[in-house]
């Protein structure tokens, strides 16, 4: 019975795009048939994106913070890749976006956080070793969380990051980051300690895909009638975000190699810096003011055109960028 059980998750992980997919479409659907009641759903958000970030934070290892840099290596590139090249490469392509404070500061939300949750599945369909992801989790969401801010004020200036109301932005990032996080780490100790805790944690991790897609659909609903005349200024930043993985595959393999990593290290590596932590930055995003109502909807965006990426990524990354039997 556990092994069906374990199956059907693993099934569920691997045709997660679908998923997110079919989320979408719903959500795309409501929003532009049914704008009134498509927008009635953004008091939805906040609870959704809850439960999504608390079951995500609970699959993050973060008693094993100290063992994920064991693997020193991989540990150097990934943290050299995503802290140090992406922010160079999302300045150098935030210049192809409109010029508009709030798209560009959705730009720069999700391009300069990596990926948590999804990025570990897709890595290992990639061929990659879903392992190390795993483990340099914790480290990558602690210093994103660290360094966003020091590079939002670099990049876009401190009047502009000023201008950004702090009470709103500060109750999202405890209610909708510090409290799930809170509540993973300890229903982590609970389960660590009690079968009960330990069923119920096994219980959790069913939970992100269907609540990612529902958060999708959610998101979509309700921001897409928002959106109106200015359509054209969130298309706009299709091209960016299209550029970032085309230009990330090709760094992510010149850093592998310049830190002389096996196959499956590679691949990992690969997906790591390509992927972004879309849906856990929209909740700061969502609490902008009103000058920012663009910068959810260039967020979500980011999320479309990953997601179609990754159906590329899969396949181009074994067979073309990282080649080779994986020892």
């Amino acid at each position: 019975m556990r092994y069906a059980e374990e199956v059907s998750r693993e099934s569920l992980e691997r045709n997660q795009i679908w998923v997110y997919a079919a989320g979408l479409l719903l959500g795309a659907v409501l929003g532009l048939a049914l704008p009134g009641p498509g927008s009635s759903l953004e008091v939805l958000i906040y609870p959704v994106l809850g439960v999504l970030l608390y079951a995500t934070f609970l699959q993050v290892p973060f008693r094993e913070l100290r063992r994920s840099f064991a693997h020193g290596r991989y540990m150097a590139a990934a943290l050299t890749l995503n802290f140090l090249v992406v922010p160079a490469v999302a300045w150098l392509l935030a210049r192809l976006a409109p010029q508009d404070p709030a798209v560009l500061l959705g730009v720069y939300l999700v391009l300069l956080t990596p990926c948590i949750d999804y990025v570990i599945v897709f890595a290992g369909i990639g061929g990659g070793e879903d392992r190390l992801v795993l483990a340099s989790t914790p480290a990558l969401m602690l210093l994103q969380m660290l360094l966003l801010p020091l590079y939002l004020w670099l990049f876009m200036g401190a009047e502009l990051v000023a201008a950004v109301e702090v009470g709103p932005f500060l109750e999202a990032f405890l209610l909708l980051i510090a409290l799930p996080l809170g509540l993973a780490l300890l229903t982590e100790r609970w389960a660590k300690r009690n079968r009960t805790g330990e069923r119920w944690a096994d219980a959790i991790g069913w939970l992100p895909v269907p609540f990612m897609a529902l958060t999708l659909l959610v998101v979509v609903a309700s921001q897409l009638p928002k959106i109106g005349d200015s359509l054209g200024r969130v298309v706009g930043v299709v091209p960016v975000y299209v550029a970032f993985l085309a230009v990330m595959a090709v760094v992510g393999v010149a850093v592998a190699r310049a830190f002389g990593l096996a196959t499956k290290e590679g691949r990992a590596l690969v997906f790591t810096g390509a992927t972004r932590n879309s849906l856990v930055v929209l909740p700061l995003a969502l609490a902008l003011p009103a000058a920012f109502d663009l910068t959810p909807a260039v967020v979500v965006t980011q999320t479309l055109v990953e997601l179609a990426g990754l159906l590329v990524y899969v396949r181009l990354v074994p067979a073309w960028l990282v080649p080779g039997e994986a020892t």
